[in-house]
């Protein structure tokens, strides 16, 4: 990450960009947490759960919000379908200083929320997107997000693995490719370089072993890892084929987890969470039980300076 940054600071300042540097305490930039479920979110359409019953006890689809506190201008992570109360909890002056939307793939929880910037809804002016060449081409060439293309209501930033789309002089967003069930497009993840701290978002992959990377490894060189949780454990779902909807189990992350030290498993933060997960539950056994091996579970509302 140090290598990274000194690349980063050699870059900009030959191009006479300046370099603001900020304590950890008083860092201007936050990751803040709009959501934490699945895409079917919770309630969840067609289930007869106690959780999904109770409507107070509604959760949003998993989507992260990158702000400058000073300036109010803004970058989320996906769009889901729960966008629109998503940007309204967040206030006025963050919703109208949204400068783009970084999209990780073409499952519904990860970009439908888009159909608020058509026409029928925001009828927003060229909102910029980044997207992978597949997950670019899925757009441009599918309606009804075409539409948003030819209106010009987005305007769509090819993305490479890989490589650095500089925010401003202090933050620096890579996309990270991982597998996950590709029908329509390729799946990323992200690192976010703040100016002191560093977030590593994977909402969603197959399993960890099918990465070319070790996840340990990366956890070790950020501070924040918000990572697939969707389903605890096999038997919440013991009645879905689950080769169709591969995920790393929590327990079995734990399992690969535990062996790292106290203070790299408190970086982790478990989000995206199926309807059906117990750590959804602060009373459940599951939850107290993560929460006593140091790992956390990410909130709406959750706020992590960079």
């Amino acid at each position: 990450m140090t290598d990274l940054k000194n690349i980063i600071f050699l870059t900009l300042l030959i191009f006479s960009i300046p370099l603001i540097a900020y304590n950890q305490d008083n860092s201007i930039y936050s990751l803040k947490v709009l959501g934490v479920v699945q895409d079917g979110g919770l309630p969840h359409l067609g289930s007869d759960r106690i959780c999904c019953e109770d409507y107070e006890q509604k959760r949003y689809v998993t989507s992260i919000i990158l702000i400058n506190n000073e300036t109010n201008e803004s970058y989320l992570f996906d769009a889901s379908p729960d966008i629109n109360e998503q940007l309204n909890f967040m206030g006025k002056g963050i919703k109208k200083n949204l400068k783009g939307i970084f999209l990780t793939h073409a499952h519904i929880g990860h970009y439908t929320g888009l159909m608020y910037f058509g026409r029928e809804a925001l009828n927003s002016k060229l909102m910029n997107v980044y997207a992978m060449p597949r997950m670019k081409k899925f757009l441009e060439q599918n309606g009804p997000w075409s539409q948003l293309v030819s209106l010009e209501n987005i305007s769509i930033t090819e993305l490479n693995n890989k490589s650095n789309i500089i925010i401003d002089s202090n933050v620096v967003v890579q996309p990270i490719e991982v597998p996950h069930r590709a029908e329509f497009s390729e799946t990323v993840g992200y690192k976010i370089y703040g100016p002191n701290k560093t977030a590593l978002f994977i909402p969603d992959i197959d399993k960890w072993y099918l990465w070319e990377k070790s996840i340990a490894d990366e956890i070790e060189k950020v501070d924040y890892a918000l990572i697939d949780a969707t389903f605890y454990d096999s038997k919440e779902v013991n009645y879905r084929d689950l080769s169709e909807i591969p995920h790393p189990f929590v327990v079995e992350s734990m399992e690969l987890f535990d062996l790292m030290k106290y203070e790299e498993r408190n970086k982790i933060f478990f989000i995206h969470l199926n309807h059906t997960n117990p750590l959804l539950d602060k009373e459940s056994d599951q939850y107290k039980f993560v929460k006593e091996k140091g790992y956390n579970v990410a909130e709406e509302g959750l706020n992590l300076k960079l």
